[in-house]
């Protein structure tokens, strides 16, 4: 056998990768758990809010989740901002003096 460090076993590296994966999906499992647990407190802590604030309806009716296609839930639309005429009628006159200017440039 030649010197120096000695070569891998293939099964034990095998064995102790899989004691790695054991040891991170066990981690993990914990993290989920832990995870269960605050968002249970979590959800107890806002329904006794609610209720000392005298409003009805439960976590999901509080906070709506997005619609997959970024539409938010319950079919309302958002709000968008409106601008003044006078706004407007600004932006457009420096947007047509900008654009001069750039057309003169050519």
């Amino acid at each position: 056998m030649p010197p120096g460090r000695p070569r891998k076993n293939q099964q034990d590296v095998l064995i102790k990768s899989a004691e790695l994966i054991g040891w991170a999906i066990g981690g993990i499992e914990r993290e989920i758990t832990h995870t269960r647990e605050r968002l249970a407190a979590l959800t107890v802590q806002a329904a006794r809010l609610r209720k000392r604030a005298g409003i009805r309806g439960s976590a999901a009716a509080a906070a709506p989740t997005p619609a997959p296609d970024g539409a938010p839930a319950g079919g309302r639309k958002r709000r968008r901002r409106k601008m003044s005429p006078e706004a407007r009628k600004r932006i457009s006159e420096m947007m047509k003096k900008r654009w001069a200017e750039r057309r003169k440039g050519k």
